[in-house]
């Protein structure tokens, strides 16, 4: 009767039936008394109206039995929710970041990745952290759903029972590309899991310190590498070229060089580039390291156009 891609989906799934069970009830038993008094008390019928008398059995009905289903459905309701706040001691950690508009997943061994990696049937703590704005993790399959909000420590878990890949979204509004801010969860099984945690990442040798810095700190999820217009200019051809911003509301013409970029890094709304909306990314002070900085710009220096 129930999917079992999580812990969790028996428990939250009873509680739902059975809320829009007695939510039925009562829309068809309430319409139904409705159309029935309608037509047996209308004007034609009873030409002039007749108080009615107290019925003191109907009162007690009509108060314990809603009484006793709201109990009900706060007791269905409860059960399910509760072994989401009680996380097992061995649960694995993973420190989950939510930006402006993507997920990142960080593991105990340093290595990380933008989507959720975890072995099925072990639990798995996630550990939430935006530096932005308010998000809200929301795994559909595991019926689970955690905001994630900037300044609070705040955490969920999780234990996948099913392998398989599911969706991970963001449930609250979080600005202009919010609908774009996807992921996944891919459920191995433990041997499979182990093999991918101990493994070297063959693609990140590959790539430049600043294009790996680039995509953790989720740069492109605003700023295309191609050239096509995002919420933000695109990296593509940036380095040396010159920009027209806005300055303390007056538009300046600049060259996009080191200072630049790094203040755009560090104090992102103090020059924003014309044509593009303000306010938007947020201060990266204390998030990125100078030599962090510095390998970024020798990786923009490499986008240059065609």
């Amino acid at each position: 009767m129930f999917s079992n891609a999580s812990s969790f989906v028996e428990g939250v799934d009873i509680a739902f039936f059975i809320i829009i069970g007695i939510s039925l009830v009562f829309l068809v038993g309430i319409t139904a008394a409705m159309i029935y008094f309608v037509i047996k008390y209308n004007k034609k019928r009873h030409p002039k109206a007749e108080p009615t008398k107290d019925n003191f059995q109907l009162e007690i009905f009509w108060t314990v039995i809603p009484t006793l289903l709201v109990l009900g459905m706060f007791y269905y309701g409860w059960v399910g929710y509760r072994p989401m706040r009680i996380i097992p001691n061995n649960a694995i950690p993973i420190k989950v970041t939510a930006k402006m508009w993507s997920w990142s997943f960080e593991y105990e061994n340093g290595k990380w990745d933008s989507l959720l990696i975890v072995p099925v049937n072990k639990p798995v703590k996630l550990e939430l952290f935006s530096p932005d704005v308010l998000h809200s993790l929301y795994i559909p399959a595991f019926r689970i759903k955690e905001d994630v909000v900037p300044g609070i420590a705040n955490v969920m878990w999780f234990k996948a029972q099913k392998e398989g890949t599911y969706n991970i979204l963001c449930a609250e509004y979080c600005g202009q590309r919010h609908s774009y801010m996807l992921s996944k969860v891919k459920v191995l099984s433990q041997d499979d899991y182990e093999k991918w945690y101990n493994a070297k990442d063959t693609l990140a040798e590959k790539m430049m310190p600043g294009e790996i810095i680039m995509k953790k700190q989720a740069c492109i999820a605003c700023h295309s590498t191609d050239g096509s217009r995002l919420v933000g200019p695109s990296f593509k051809g940036l380095y040396g070229s010159k920009r027209i911003v806005l300055m303390n509301g007056e538009k300046k013409e600049i060259i996009a060089d080191d200072e630049y970029i790094k203040n755009s890094i560090l104090d992102p709304n103090s020059q924003v580039v014309d044509g593009f909306p303000q306010g938007i990314m947020t201060n990266y002070s204390g998030q990125i390291s100078e030599d962090e900085i510095k390998q970024f710009i020798e990786y923009i220096k490499t986008l240059k156009d065609d």
